[in-house]
């Protein structure tokens, strides 16, 4: 299912947050990413449509097999593009992180392959 980048840093983030905390409510998400509770939910909402989470009665949220499998793929995406700005090209880790964050929702297969490889060394 194609979902916009908005929504693959949701799960990205919700990932995150679970493997933190545990559990994950809408107030953390709003929290670590500075957006208001009424855009989270909305947004909660759109995910819970997908099919990529489940949010309980009492509001705590957890990806379902779809939603996880989509997460930890754009969080390996953003590990190692973040690896290749620093390791490769020696960029300051926080100006990777950041980069890293745009780049892992528009980056192609082939180029994220290059990367992969050339920090293996085999590139």
């Amino acid at each position: 299912m194609k979902i916009q980048e908005s929504g693959e840093n949701y799960l990205e983030t919700i990932l995150t947050l679970e493997r933190r905390n545990g559990v994950v409510r809408s107030i953390d998400i709003a929290n670590e990413l500075g957006f208001s509770k009424p855009s989270v939910s909305r947004a909660m909402g759109v995910l819970k449509k997908a099919g990529l989470i489940e949010q309980e009665a009492y509001g705590n949220i957890q990806l379902t097999e779809a939603g996880r499998a989509r997460a930890t793929e754009v969080y390996r995406r953003h590990l190692l593009i973040t690896r290749f700005l620093v390791e490769t090209l020696e960029l300051d880790p926080v100006i990777a992180e950041q980069d890293a964050c745009r780049i892992e929702h528009v980056i192609s297969p082939e180029t994220l392959s290059r990367m992969r490889a050339v920090l293996d060394g085999e590139g």
